[in-house]
């Protein structure tokens, strides 16, 4: 809808792009077969987790913001930007992944949860991409951008938010790192898998036992 608010888990599910609309269509047929199959007591409890845009190590996809800036920070080109006044949800990969092991907990006690959950960051982390590039930038300490759009690319939603009421609530569940110390640990792991691809596994581990300790899992 193009608005400010975060989008709650009972709002209309819909997308004018190939992307929104194969997320929306993943959560209908899920609700569906739920709904159909496994509403009673003896069958499964399926749920449907939604989370922000992930950050963090590990990650080396296409087309993805944060992947692309090291692969240019690394080679010493350009990081091309082409909608750097997209909003997004930003999140470091540790929260959104508690969020799924939380919520598949609480399933296997309580299936009337059993339904759709939103696992996204704290409001002011909702930058846009053209921010959040900067501050990567920032953390990293080089790297330059340019701006490019890209009129043959497919429509994307200008802003998106997430609003996790129902998971904080319900679950007990609240994001633990704030945007810049998740854009620190991300540029953390790719600075030492470049030193040393062999340390990815060590600081991995690090970084989620650092994690859980002020998470208190």
């Amino acid at each position: 809808r193009e608005w400010f608010w975060g989008y709650r888990e009972e709002d209309a599910l819909g997308g004018s792009d190939p992307y929104s609309s194969s997320k929306a269509c993943a959560e209908l047929v899920t609700a569906a077969y739920r709904q159909s199959f496994f509403h009673q007591a003896a069958t499964a409890a399926v749920a449907t987790a939604r989370a922000g845009n992930v950050i963090g190590g590990g990650d080396w996809s296409e087309d993805r913001l944060v992947p692309d800036m090291v692969r240019g920070i690394s080679s010493h080109q350009p990081i091309l930007i082409r909608r750097p006044g997209s909003v997004r949800p930003w999140q470091h990969v540790l929260e959104p992944v508690r969020g799924y092991m939380l919520l598949a907990q609480t399933l296997w006690e309580h299936r009337e949860c059993a339904e759709a959950w939103n696992f996204g960051p704290r409001d002011e982390d909702a930058i846009s991409v053209g921010e959040l590039a900067k501050r990567f930038i920032t953390v990293w300490g080089e790297g330059e951008l340019r701006v490019q759009p890209d009129p043959a690319a497919p429509h994307e939603a200008q802003y998106l938010r997430l609003n996790t009421t129902k998971a904080r609530n319900r679950l007990g569940w609240m994001p633990v790192l704030d945007l810049n110390r998740g854009l620190a640990w991300t540029a953390e792991w790719y600075r030492a898998y470049y030193q040393d691809p062999t340390s990815a596994a060590t600081l991995t581990a690090r970084q989620i036992e650092k994690y859980s300790e002020e998470a208190r899992i």
